[in-house]
């Protein structure tokens, strides 16, 4: 990724969204990893993916991984 703005992904809502922050945006309300992979593009992440947002150490999960989901 040519930026390295930090991402946060907060824990996930009563509803099962999760916040997403780019740098000091709020980007929107996920509801799983494309929805996150969306907002990163939006940002200017082109090149973001799912494996890539799983696996990627500037992506900061907080109250679960890419796997905590509430539905």
């Amino acid at each position: 990724m040519a930026d390295a703005q930090p991402i946060v992904i907060y824990p996930p809502a009563e509803d099962g969204g999760r916040r997403v922050r780019v740098g000091d945006h709020f980007r929107g309300m996920a509801y799983g990893l494309l929805d996150i992979v969306e907002f990163l593009r939006l940002a200017g992440l082109e090149d973001a993916e799912e494996e890539w947002v799983r696996e990627s150490g500037l992506v900061e999960w907080r109250g679960g991984g890419p796997d905590a989901w509430q539905h």
